[in-house]
């Protein structure tokens, strides 16, 4: 189980991160809720920009984070083969804040701090797991970070995430 890590707040997380040493850089935007949005609100601070889903199974006992770069499209059945995961499909927006913490368009691997049951899977593209930096909404649609790889990684480690690494 996780340590006592859950938060719903962004200045929270960002406490977290620093309390823990795990270094990111911040942008404040406008409001985002679709990659196209994102790209044009973002400046560029560097890592790898990227698409965060959130699904369910089709009895919706097993939920999904999947993180891939931004331009990957998914293959919901080839993908619940791999995951042995039947009928994939979109979380509700309910489920989410239920699981996650967050709304549509905040959905991130930081949303992890809110998992406090340990009842989502982490799924990362090898891509997003390689890269120097990465992404990541800070609970919230109107602010990206890039977190180093280590960061990224000390991070789930200090939320009790193992992370599934797969080429998507």
């Amino acid at each position: 189980m996780q340590t006592d890590t859950t938060t719903s707040d962004s200045d929270e997380l960002l406490l977290l991160l620093d309390r823990n040493q795990l270094p990111y850089d911040i942008v404040e935007h406008e409001p985002v809720f679709t990659i196209a949005d994102a790209l044009a609100a973002t400046p560029e601070i560097g890592g790898i920009k990227t698409k965060n889903v959130f699904l369910r199974d089709g009895k919706g006992t097993r939920h999904f984070l999947v993180i891939v770069p931004h331009d990957v499209r998914l293959d919901l059945a080839a993908l619940g083969r791999t995951l042995q995961a039947s009928k994939l499909s979109m979380g509700s927006p309910e489920r989410l804040q239920r699981c996650l913490g967050v709304s549509p368009g905040a959905v991130s691997v930081l949303a992890l701090v809110n998992d406090r049951d340990g009842a989502v899977e982490v799924v990362l593209d090898a891509r997003v797991w390689q890269a120097d930096k990465v992404q990541a909404h800070p609970l919230r649609n109107t602010a990206t970070l890039a977190l180093p790889q280590a960061a990224l990684a000390a991070f789930l480690a200090l939320t009790a995430h193992e992370p599934r690494v797969i080429r998507i």
